[in-house]
């Protein structure tokens, strides 16, 4: 058994269209940026509701289909894990951002464009159905 376990589970709304790139090698790769919307009691009983807004990055077929098929607003449910990057700015200053690299990216509510697609939308769904809300 592993000593360390980093694994992510979302579900949530684009907030704005996915944004393709290539790496120098030509490797296609695409950032969302998805909101997660939690509900919770205050102190007084009232529902509340929380958003965090997640950076999540996607590789190869997945990001191509990504940015072909999703638009913001889409409903998405990503599976990952997390990973920090650091860099350094311009005038020296040191900065960092945690993104979820995803390793499953399942289409809830997009434009399906082939049967194939569907049939395959529908079995990745299927594996999130012990999820609790």
């Amino acid at each position: 058994m592993a000593n360390n376990f980093n694994k992510v589970m979302l579900l949530g709304r684009l907030v704005r269209d996915p944004n393709l790139s290539y790496t120098q090698g030509g490797t296609p790769y695409a950032r969302l940026r998805m909101a997660v919307n939690t509900p919770y009691k205050d102190k007084n009983g009232n529902w509340q509701e929380e958003t965090l807004f997640i950076d999540v990055v996607c590789w190869g077929d997945v990001a191509e289909r990504a940015v072909n098929r999703l638009n913001s607003g889409a409903r998405i449910f990503v599976e990952g894990r997390l990973r920090q990057s650091t860099w350094e700015t311009e005038t020296g200053e040191r900065r960092s951002r945690v993104e979820v690299v995803a390793n499953k990216l399942v289409f809830l509510d997009s434009k399906k464009e082939t049967e194939r697609d569907i049939e395959t939308e529908e079995e990745n769904l299927d594996n999130i159905e012990d999820i609790e809300f």
